[in-house]
Protein backbone atom coordinates (compact mmCIF):
# COMPACT_ATOMS: atom_id res chain seq x y z
CA UNK A 1 0.00 0.00 0.00
CA UNK A 2 1.30 3.58 -1.01
CA UNK A 3 0.68 6.58 1.51
CA UNK A 4 1.18 9.76 0.90
CA UNK A 5 3.23 12.47 3.37
CA UNK A 6 5.82 14.84 3.79
CA UNK A 7 9.39 14.70 4.64
CA UNK A 8 11.60 17.22 5.92
CA UNK A 9 15.07 17.56 3.95
CA UNK A 10 18.63 19.67 5.13
CA UNK A 11 18.57 23.02 2.49
CA UNK A 12 20.56 20.08 -0.27
CA UNK A 13 18.17 17.34 0.11
CA UNK A 14 19.53 15.37 2.15
CA UNK A 15 18.74 14.09 5.40
CA UNK A 16 21.11 11.70 7.87
CA UNK A 17 23.77 11.76 5.29
CA UNK A 18 21.68 9.90 2.59
CA UNK A 19 21.04 12.09 -0.74
CA UNK A 20 17.63 12.16 -2.27
CA UNK A 21 16.24 13.69 -5.27
CA UNK A 22 13.17 15.36 -6.03
CA UNK A 23 10.79 12.79 -8.66
CA UNK A 24 13.18 10.09 -7.73
CA UNK A 25 12.27 6.97 -6.19
CA UNK A 26 14.53 5.44 -3.35
CA UNK A 27 14.43 1.59 -1.70
CA UNK A 28 15.95 0.62 1.68
CA UNK A 29 17.77 -2.13 2.04
CA UNK A 30 17.28 -3.99 5.49
CA UNK A 31 14.11 -4.03 7.69
CA UNK A 32 12.06 -1.37 8.24
CA UNK A 33 11.50 -0.19 11.56
CA UNK A 34 10.18 3.55 12.64
CA UNK A 35 12.74 5.83 14.41
CA UNK A 36 15.42 3.21 13.48
CA UNK A 37 15.78 2.30 10.02
CA UNK A 38 13.61 2.36 6.73
CA UNK A 39 12.68 5.89 5.02
CA UNK A 40 10.64 8.24 7.42
CA UNK A 41 8.19 10.86 6.76
CA UNK A 42 4.74 12.00 8.65
CA UNK A 43 1.49 12.07 7.18
CA UNK A 44 0.20 14.99 9.70
CA UNK A 45 1.46 18.16 7.86
CA UNK A 46 2.61 19.87 11.09
CA UNK A 47 4.53 17.20 12.76
CA UNK A 48 7.33 17.51 10.25
CA UNK A 49 8.04 20.68 12.30
CA UNK A 50 8.99 18.28 15.26
CA UNK A 51 11.61 17.19 13.44
CA UNK A 52 13.19 20.26 10.89
CA UNK A 53 13.00 23.24 12.33
CA UNK A 54 11.29 25.97 9.70
CA UNK A 55 14.11 27.96 9.62
CA UNK A 56 16.84 25.70 8.02
CA UNK A 57 14.81 22.91 6.19
CA UNK A 58 12.64 22.03 3.37
CA UNK A 59 9.89 19.95 2.90
CA UNK A 60 8.81 17.71 -0.11
CA UNK A 61 5.47 15.59 -0.50
CA UNK A 62 6.37 12.11 -0.95
CA UNK A 63 5.04 8.71 -1.26
CA UNK A 64 5.70 5.61 1.02
CA UNK A 65 5.44 2.05 0.45
CA UNK A 66 5.27 -1.02 3.19
CA UNK A 67 4.89 1.34 6.05
CA UNK A 68 5.42 0.81 9.39
CA UNK A 69 3.52 3.45 12.19
CA UNK A 70 4.85 4.94 15.14
CA UNK A 71 2.67 5.01 18.28
CA UNK A 72 3.80 8.83 19.65
CA UNK A 73 2.57 11.18 16.55
CA UNK A 74 2.05 10.70 12.81
CA UNK A 75 5.83 9.45 12.05
CA UNK A 76 6.10 6.46 9.58
CA UNK A 77 8.92 4.50 7.82
CA UNK A 78 9.00 3.05 4.93
CA UNK A 79 10.70 0.48 2.69
CA UNK A 80 10.19 2.54 -0.64
CA UNK A 81 10.24 6.51 -1.15
CA UNK A 82 9.49 8.69 -4.00
CA UNK A 83 10.17 11.89 -3.39
CA UNK A 84 7.36 14.59 -4.57
CA UNK A 85 7.12 18.52 -5.07
CA UNK A 86 8.53 20.82 -2.61
CA UNK A 87 6.09 22.87 -0.20
CA UNK A 88 6.55 25.85 1.03
CA UNK A 89 5.31 27.14 4.64
CA UNK A 90 2.06 28.41 3.44
CA UNK A 91 0.73 25.20 1.55
CA UNK A 92 2.08 23.27 4.29
CA UNK A 93 -0.36 24.67 6.53
CA UNK A 94 -2.64 24.37 4.36
CA UNK A 95 -2.63 20.99 4.39
CA UNK A 96 -2.75 20.61 8.13
CA UNK A 97 -5.90 22.17 8.07
CA UNK A 98 -7.20 19.85 4.97
CA UNK A 99 -5.60 16.81 7.31
CA UNK A 100 -7.66 17.63 10.46
CA UNK A 101 -11.02 18.83 8.30
CA UNK A 102 -10.75 15.34 6.70
CA UNK A 103 -10.24 13.62 9.75
CA UNK A 104 -13.21 15.33 12.11
CA UNK A 105 -16.49 14.80 11.84
CA UNK A 106 -19.56 16.93 11.23
CA UNK A 107 -21.43 17.32 14.48
CA UNK A 108 -25.44 18.30 15.06
CA UNK A 109 -25.89 21.56 15.94
CA UNK A 110 -22.46 22.61 15.52
CA UNK A 111 -23.00 24.36 11.83
CA UNK A 112 -24.71 27.27 10.79
CA UNK A 113 -25.29 29.03 7.52
CA UNK A 114 -27.03 32.29 9.46
CA UNK A 115 -25.72 35.72 10.37
CA UNK A 116 -24.42 36.33 13.78
CA UNK A 117 -24.64 32.85 14.37
CA UNK A 118 -22.54 31.16 17.15
CA UNK A 119 -21.94 27.60 17.40
CA UNK A 120 -19.32 24.82 18.83
CA UNK A 121 -18.15 21.80 19.69
CA UNK A 122 -16.13 19.73 22.37
CA UNK A 123 -16.08 16.60 21.04
CA UNK A 124 -13.08 15.27 20.29
CA UNK A 125 -12.66 15.24 16.51
CA UNK A 126 -15.67 17.77 16.14
CA UNK A 127 -16.29 19.91 13.33
CA UNK A 128 -18.03 23.39 14.28
CA UNK A 129 -18.79 25.30 11.10
CA UNK A 130 -20.56 29.23 10.47
CA UNK A 131 -20.76 30.30 7.18
CA UNK A 132 -22.89 33.42 7.56
CA UNK A 133 -21.49 37.17 8.52
CA UNK A 134 -20.28 37.42 11.86
CA UNK A 135 -19.98 34.08 13.03
CA UNK A 136 -18.04 32.03 15.56
CA UNK A 137 -16.82 28.70 15.32
CA UNK A 138 -15.10 27.15 18.07
CA UNK A 139 -13.79 23.42 18.33
CA UNK A 140 -12.11 22.55 22.04
CA UNK A 141 -12.17 19.50 21.61
CA UNK A 142 -9.01 17.47 20.18
CA UNK A 143 -8.56 17.37 16.37
CA UNK A 144 -10.82 19.34 16.03
CA UNK A 145 -11.79 21.76 13.32
CA UNK A 146 -13.24 25.19 13.02
CA UNK A 147 -14.51 27.40 10.40
CA UNK A 148 -15.87 30.67 9.79
CA UNK A 149 -16.05 32.02 6.33
CA UNK A 150 -18.26 34.91 6.34
CA UNK A 151 -16.61 38.48 7.11
CA UNK A 152 -15.98 39.80 10.78
CA UNK A 153 -16.17 35.70 11.84
CA UNK A 154 -13.66 34.40 14.57
CA UNK A 155 -12.75 30.43 14.16
CA UNK A 156 -11.05 29.05 17.95
CA UNK A 157 -9.40 25.31 17.77
CA UNK A 158 -8.22 25.30 21.13
CA UNK A 159 -7.59 21.24 21.31
CA UNK A 160 -4.56 19.31 20.55
CA UNK A 161 -3.73 19.45 16.57
CA UNK A 162 -6.92 21.53 15.97
CA UNK A 163 -7.25 23.61 12.93
CA UNK A 164 -8.80 27.03 12.54
CA UNK A 165 -9.78 28.94 9.43
CA UNK A 166 -10.87 32.03 9.04
CA UNK A 167 -11.43 33.37 5.40
CA UNK A 168 -13.94 36.40 5.68
CA UNK A 169 -12.30 40.15 5.96
CA UNK A 170 -11.16 41.04 9.12
CA UNK A 171 -11.88 37.22 10.87
CA UNK A 172 -9.14 35.80 13.70
CA UNK A 173 -8.60 32.28 13.62
CA UNK A 174 -7.06 30.96 16.88
CA UNK A 175 -5.42 27.28 17.44
CA UNK A 176 -4.07 27.19 20.72
CA UNK A 177 -3.44 23.63 20.74
CA UNK A 178 -0.17 21.62 20.30
CA UNK A 179 0.20 21.10 16.31
CA UNK A 180 -2.65 23.11 15.29
CA UNK A 181 -3.14 25.43 12.49
CA UNK A 182 -4.65 28.40 12.05
CA UNK A 183 -5.24 30.84 8.88
CA UNK A 184 -6.86 34.20 8.13
CA UNK A 185 -6.92 34.57 5.07
CA UNK A 186 -9.08 37.98 4.60
CA UNK A 187 -7.87 41.23 5.23
CA UNK A 188 -7.17 42.13 8.26
CA UNK A 189 -7.30 39.24 9.77
CA UNK A 190 -5.05 37.83 12.59
CA UNK A 191 -3.84 34.10 13.31
CA UNK A 192 -2.13 32.66 16.23
CA UNK A 193 -1.05 29.31 16.60
CA UNK A 194 0.56 29.55 20.50
CA UNK A 195 0.67 25.33 20.59
CA UNK A 196 3.94 23.77 19.89
CA UNK A 197 4.48 23.33 16.41
CA UNK A 198 1.51 25.68 15.33
CA UNK A 199 1.90 27.54 12.46
CA UNK A 200 -0.38 30.99 11.61
CA UNK A 201 -0.72 31.89 8.41
CA UNK A 202 -2.30 35.64 7.40
CA UNK A 203 -2.36 36.03 3.79
CA UNK A 204 -5.00 38.86 3.58
CA UNK A 205 -3.25 42.79 3.82
CA UNK A 206 -2.68 44.08 7.22
CA UNK A 207 -3.34 40.60 8.58
CA UNK A 208 -1.16 39.56 11.52
CA UNK A 209 0.49 35.97 12.41
CA UNK A 210 1.99 34.57 15.71
CA UNK A 211 2.91 31.38 16.68
CA UNK A 212 4.29 31.15 19.90
CA UNK A 213 5.02 27.74 20.29
CA UNK A 214 8.12 25.83 20.26
CA UNK A 215 9.17 25.87 16.23
CA UNK A 216 5.95 27.40 14.84
CA UNK A 217 5.63 29.02 11.81
CA UNK A 218 3.88 31.96 11.50
CA UNK A 219 3.69 33.42 7.74
CA UNK A 220 1.83 37.08 6.82
CA UNK A 221 2.58 37.75 2.77
CA UNK A 222 -0.37 40.55 2.64
CA UNK A 223 0.56 44.37 2.99
CA UNK A 224 1.48 45.55 6.16
CA UNK A 225 1.49 42.39 7.64
CA UNK A 226 3.68 41.10 10.81
CA UNK A 227 4.50 37.58 11.08
CA UNK A 228 5.87 36.71 14.85
CA UNK A 229 7.32 33.05 15.54
CA UNK A 230 9.17 33.86 19.11
CA UNK A 231 9.50 30.30 20.03
CA UNK A 232 12.68 28.21 19.57
CA UNK A 233 13.22 27.03 15.93
CA UNK A 234 10.12 29.07 14.68
CA UNK A 235 10.46 31.33 11.00
CA UNK A 236 8.39 33.69 10.24
CA UNK A 237 7.89 35.41 6.84
CA UNK A 238 6.10 38.85 5.91
CA UNK A 239 6.23 39.32 2.40
CA UNK A 240 4.10 42.50 2.02
CA UNK A 241 4.93 45.85 2.13
CA UNK A 242 5.89 47.49 5.04
CA UNK A 243 5.33 44.02 6.90
CA UNK A 244 7.83 43.27 9.89
CA UNK A 245 9.14 39.81 10.77
CA UNK A 246 10.39 39.13 14.00
CA UNK A 247 11.69 35.27 15.10
CA UNK A 248 12.67 35.82 18.66
CA UNK A 249 13.30 32.19 19.71
CA UNK A 250 16.82 30.49 18.96
CA UNK A 251 17.75 29.56 15.49
CA UNK A 252 14.58 31.53 14.22
CA UNK A 253 14.68 32.78 10.72
CA UNK A 254 12.69 36.05 9.66
CA UNK A 255 12.19 37.65 6.71
CA UNK A 256 10.61 40.63 5.08
CA UNK A 257 10.62 40.64 1.36
CA UNK A 258 8.65 43.83 1.07
CA UNK A 259 9.29 47.06 0.76
CA UNK A 260 10.27 48.92 4.00
CA UNK A 261 9.92 45.76 5.84
CA UNK A 262 11.61 44.69 9.19
CA UNK A 263 13.06 41.70 9.76
CA UNK A 264 14.15 40.97 13.51
CA UNK A 265 16.14 37.58 14.57
CA UNK A 266 16.97 37.75 18.09
CA UNK A 267 17.61 34.55 18.95
CA UNK A 268 21.39 32.51 19.06
CA UNK A 269 22.09 31.44 15.80
CA UNK A 270 18.76 33.49 14.03
CA UNK A 271 19.09 34.97 10.70
CA UNK A 272 17.39 38.22 9.66
CA UNK A 273 16.58 39.17 5.60
CA UNK A 274 15.25 42.30 4.47
CA UNK A 275 15.72 42.07 0.76
CA UNK A 276 13.14 45.18 0.34
CA UNK A 277 13.71 48.62 -0.23
CA UNK A 278 14.63 50.57 3.34
CA UNK A 279 14.25 47.44 4.81
CA UNK A 280 16.33 46.59 8.50
CA UNK A 281 17.27 43.29 9.64
CA UNK A 282 18.47 42.32 13.08
CA UNK A 283 20.16 39.40 14.15
CA UNK A 284 20.92 39.53 17.79
CA UNK A 285 22.12 36.31 19.12
CA UNK A 286 24.85 35.07 18.55
CA UNK A 287 26.39 33.91 14.82
CA UNK A 288 23.06 35.31 13.50
CA UNK A 289 23.06 36.77 10.45
CA UNK A 290 21.21 39.92 9.28
CA UNK A 291 20.97 40.70 5.51
CA UNK A 292 19.99 44.04 3.95
CA UNK A 293 19.38 43.54 0.38
CA UNK A 294 17.44 46.54 -0.67
CA UNK A 295 18.51 49.97 -1.21
CA UNK A 296 19.07 51.82 1.95
CA UNK A 297 18.34 49.08 4.28
CA UNK A 298 20.25 48.76 7.34
CA UNK A 299 21.28 45.33 8.89
CA UNK A 300 22.97 44.35 11.87
CA UNK A 301 24.13 41.68 13.53
CA UNK A 302 24.90 42.17 17.28
CA UNK A 303 25.96 38.88 18.55
CA UNK A 304 29.47 37.09 18.94
CA UNK A 305 30.54 35.18 15.19
CA UNK A 306 27.32 37.61 13.67
CA UNK A 307 27.53 38.34 9.96
CA UNK A 308 25.69 41.73 8.32
CA UNK A 309 25.20 42.25 4.83
CA UNK A 310 23.77 45.52 3.25
CA UNK A 311 24.18 44.92 -0.23
CA UNK A 312 21.85 47.47 -1.68
CA UNK A 313 22.84 51.22 -2.64
CA UNK A 314 23.42 54.03 0.49
CA UNK A 315 23.03 50.32 3.08
CA UNK A 316 24.53 50.26 6.44
CA UNK A 317 25.73 47.03 8.09
CA UNK A 318 27.23 46.80 11.33
CA UNK A 319 28.71 43.75 13.13
CA UNK A 320 29.06 44.99 17.02
CA UNK A 321 29.77 41.33 18.57
CA UNK A 322 33.40 40.12 18.70
CA UNK A 323 34.64 37.86 15.68
CA UNK A 324 31.55 39.69 13.72
CA UNK A 325 31.52 40.47 9.44
CA UNK A 326 30.19 43.51 8.17
CA UNK A 327 30.07 44.02 4.34
CA UNK A 328 28.25 46.29 2.36
CA UNK A 329 28.62 45.77 -1.40
CA UNK A 330 26.01 48.56 -2.64
CA UNK A 331 27.25 51.90 -3.71
CA UNK A 332 27.66 55.02 -1.14
CA UNK A 333 27.50 51.55 2.19
CA UNK A 334 28.96 52.13 5.07
CA UNK A 335 30.30 48.92 6.64
CA UNK A 336 31.16 49.04 10.38
CA UNK A 337 32.78 46.02 12.65
CA UNK A 338 32.52 47.52 16.35
CA UNK A 339 33.46 44.62 18.12
CA UNK A 340 36.42 43.16 18.61
CA UNK A 341 38.92 41.07 16.20
CA UNK A 342 35.71 41.81 13.82
CA UNK A 343 35.52 42.53 9.38
CA UNK A 344 34.30 44.91 8.34
CA UNK A 345 34.33 45.45 4.23
CA UNK A 346 32.86 48.12 1.83
CA UNK A 347 33.25 47.27 -1.91
CA UNK A 348 30.86 48.98 -3.80
CA UNK A 349 31.48 52.84 -5.46
CA UNK A 350 32.42 55.39 -2.06
CA UNK A 351 32.34 52.73 0.31
CA UNK A 352 33.29 53.11 3.73
CA UNK A 353 34.61 50.33 6.02
CA UNK A 354 35.16 51.18 10.01
CA UNK A 355 37.04 48.60 12.33
CA UNK A 356 36.07 50.11 15.74
CA UNK A 357 36.63 46.69 17.60
CA UNK A 358 40.56 45.71 18.67
CA UNK A 359 42.30 43.45 16.36
CA UNK A 360 39.64 43.81 14.12
CA UNK A 361 40.17 44.71 10.12
CA UNK A 362 38.62 47.42 8.07
CA UNK A 363 38.52 46.58 4.15
CA UNK A 364 37.96 49.16 1.25
CA UNK A 365 38.03 47.01 -2.13
CA UNK A 366 35.65 49.26 -4.29
CA UNK A 367 36.11 52.15 -6.30
CA UNK A 368 37.09 55.14 -4.24
CA UNK A 369 36.54 53.74 -0.82
CA UNK A 370 37.97 54.69 2.62
CA UNK A 371 38.47 53.18 6.02
CA UNK A 372 39.28 53.68 9.29
CA UNK A 373 39.66 52.24 12.30
CA UNK A 374 41.04 52.06 16.32
CA UNK A 375 44.50 51.45 17.42
CA UNK A 376 45.71 48.12 16.56
CA UNK A 377 42.81 47.58 13.95
CA UNK A 378 44.57 46.85 10.33
CA UNK A 379 42.94 49.24 7.27
CA UNK A 380 43.63 47.52 3.75
CA UNK A 381 42.62 49.97 0.95
CA UNK A 382 42.61 49.48 -2.89
CA UNK A 383 43.08 52.19 -5.95
CA UNK A 384 41.05 51.71 -8.63
CA UNK A 385 40.86 53.03 -12.19
CA UNK A 386 37.43 54.18 -13.73
CA UNK A 387 37.11 50.68 -15.33
CA UNK A 388 37.82 49.55 -11.98
CA UNK A 389 41.02 48.15 -12.72
CA UNK A 390 43.18 47.57 -9.74
CA UNK A 391 46.28 50.41 -10.12
CA UNK A 392 47.62 49.66 -6.24
CA UNK A 393 46.57 48.16 -3.45
CA UNK A 394 48.20 48.32 0.34
CA UNK A 395 47.63 47.54 3.80
CA UNK A 396 48.63 49.75 7.86
CA UNK A 397 48.04 49.78 10.97
CA UNK A 398 46.73 52.16 12.80
CA UNK A 399 49.31 52.90 15.61
CA UNK A 400 48.03 56.56 16.25
CA UNK A 401 51.44 58.16 14.86
CA UNK A 402 51.56 57.84 11.12
CA UNK A 403 48.25 56.06 11.39
CA UNK A 404 45.85 58.31 12.96
CA UNK A 405 42.57 56.44 15.02
CA UNK A 406 39.30 57.28 13.78
CA UNK A 407 40.38 58.96 10.86
CA UNK A 408 39.42 58.06 7.08
CA UNK A 409 42.13 56.93 4.75
CA UNK A 410 42.44 56.22 0.98
CA UNK A 411 44.56 55.04 -1.48
CA UNK A 412 45.78 57.55 -3.78
CA UNK A 413 48.75 57.62 -6.30
CA UNK A 414 49.74 54.28 -4.57
CA UNK A 415 50.08 56.40 -1.11
CA UNK A 416 48.06 56.14 1.96
CA UNK A 417 46.44 59.17 2.74
CA UNK A 418 43.88 60.64 4.81
CA UNK A 419 40.69 61.56 2.96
Amino acid sequence: MTIPAIKGFNPDLTCRGFQFAEGKSFTHDGPVRVCSSGFHAVTMPLDVLRYYPPNKSVYHQVELEDVQTHSEDSKVAGKTIRIGARIELPALIKAQIEFVFKNSKKVDGASSTEARTQVGTDIEHGAATVSGYSGAATASGDYGAATASGRYGAATASGYSGAATVSGEHGAATASGEHGAATASGEHGAATASGDYGAATASGRYGAATASGYSGAATASGDSGAATASGYYGAATASGYYGAATASGDSGAATASGYSGAATASGDYGAATASGYYGAATASGDSGAATASGDSGAATASGYYGAATASGRYGAATASGYYGAATASGDYGAATASGDSGAATASGYYGAATASGEKSVALASGYDGRARGAIGTALFLTERSSDWTIIAAAGVVVDGAAIKADTWYSLRGGKVVAS
